[in-house]
């Protein structure tokens, strides 16, 4: 009797610590959002637009552009310098609607920001059809925007890359890299590095070389970070082969909550074949314009958490694709 109860007794403790490892596993497992719907179109030649919705963690909308590079009649255009600033604002939807193209996506960061200046200084290296009219430089806000962020440049041929500043040219608007600068968008940071997710960090006694400042309006730093915050964001990013750009805004209004930047990241590696990205301006900057591929009409497509019809931003990126 004393034998078959701890024969029981050993199985007992073999299912607890059984139940105990599972539990553990299932606690370390990487957790990805669950898709509840995704609607894949492709509304132009060498484009295609995927809307995807999830309900876990918690509610969020997503919309993601592919673009081949490579699709005959493609082509970019950056908004242009003008005003006594650098750029004249507008929302995205009107700069796609006065370039007569069919998709755009806000860009840069500007300055001053919260305002109701027309007029704007981007932020990070920026060129309109080859005019390199913004720099690199150390932004105000160093507790989001690193140093000299690496922007995204397309030439003439729509060859696509990552490219970096040169320091040895002291007016900031030279690259490592032997492109020409045509289109070309910087953002805050390069999130995805070689396939892998690289959100910067802060400067403390742990990390004495973080790319980012401690401070700012909410007291951000490794504890609390600028990254974490859940809200719209918007990110453009290359594949491996640079042959694939891929366009990606998530929402915070609508019924959809947001991201991190982090999952941001995490998504377009993960699913979406992105090698290296940068993170665009976000929040109620954040906007995706459509023309409809049937009557040309353009519209916002995502929901913007600023006002129906979008933020006035300081740059948007178009792309002029022809119908299918």
């Amino acid at each position: 009797m004393h034998g078959t109860l701890r024969h029981l007794d050993r199985r007992a403790s073999q299912a607890v610590r059984l139940a105990l490892a599972l539990a553990l596993l299932v606690a370390l497992w990487p957790r990805s959002p669950v898709v509840a719907e995704s609607q894949v179109t492709h509304p132009f030649a060498g484009i295609t637009h995927i809307v995807r919705i999830e309900t876990v963690p918690h509610a969020i909308r997503m919309h993601i552009i592919q673009i081949d590079l490579s699709a005959p009649g493609l082509r970019f255009a950056l908004t242009s310098p003008s005003g006594s600033r650098e750029v004249v604002r507008e929302t995205t939807a009107a700069f796609l609607t006065r370039q007569h193209a069919q998709i755009a996506i806000n860009a840069h960061f500007f300055l001053p920001f919260p305002s109701t200046d027309t007029e704007a200084w981007v932020i990070g290296l920026a060129a309109s059809e080859g005019r390199v009219f913004s720099a690199f430089e150390t932004p105000q806000q160093s507790y989001a925007l690193v140093a000299d962020a690496p922007a995204l440049n397309i030439d003439r041929q729509n060859r696509a890359s990552i490219v970096h500043r040169d320091i040895t040219k002291p007016d900031g608007l030279h690259v490592l890299e032997p492109v020409e600068l045509w289109t070309t968008v910087a953002g805050a940071a390069q999130i995805v590095t070689d396939g892998k997710v690289t959100i910067p960090v802060y400067r403390d006694e742990s990390h004495p070389t973080g790319a980012l400042t401690p401070g700012g309006p909410r007291n951000y730093s490794n504890a609390n970070s600028w990254y974490d915050v859940v809200t719209a964001r918007s990110a453009i990013g290359l594949s491996r082969d640079n042959r694939t750009l891929t366009m990606f805004t998530v929402d915070a209004a609508g019924g959809s909550n947001g991201m991190r930047v982090s999952d941001v990241a995490a998504i377009l590696a993960k699913d979406y074949g992105v090698w290296n990205a940068l993170n665009l301006d976000g929040g109620g900057s954040t906007s995706l314009a459509m023309a409809d591929p049937a009557t040309g009409v353009v519209s916002l497509v995502n929901t913007s958490s600023d006002n129906p019809a979008g933020r006035s931003v300081a740059s948007s990126l178009a792309v002029f694709a022809r119908a299918r």
